[in-house]
């Protein structure tokens, strides 16, 4: 835990520890923390990977483009952007794209757009 963070915690310790919903927070601000270092360890590793495949491809002064169609440099990208996937749908939820304050604000959106339309033959 960091200075500040811990400071923090000591001074507020005795009204966080009995709230719920600050414990539901921090958990869910935890796993989300946990994926974005995830998604920053899988571009890291798979971009030294297809760096390093690609120099075997220069041979002597020129370029061979075969290094670009070779599986094993990308497979180790696809198999670990599969596990990446399913850990985002882990951490987001179901709801990641179409939750309930995209569903809110869409049907805002809608009952806007009606409502102009009708004002604007009145």
């Amino acid at each position: 835990m960091g200075r500040f963070r811990r400071r923090m915690y000591e001074e507020y310790a005795h009204e966080f520890s009995t709230d719920e919903s600050y414990n539901i927070a921090y958990r869910k601000v935890k796993r989300i923390k946990g994926f974005y270092s995830h998604l920053k360890v899988y571009l890291i590793v798979n971009v030294i990977i297809i760096i390093s495949h690609l120099n075997k491809g220069y041979i002597g002064n020129h370029f061979e483009v075969r290094g670009f169609r070779d599986w094993e440099i990308y497979s180790t990208a696809f198999f670990w952007g599969i596990a990446l996937a399913i850990h985002a749908f882990s951490v987001f939820g179901r709801d990641f794209f179409f939750g309930d304050e995209w569903e809110q604000k869409k049907i805002q959106k809608i009952m806007e757009k009606e409502a102009q339309n009708k004002n604007k033959w009145e």
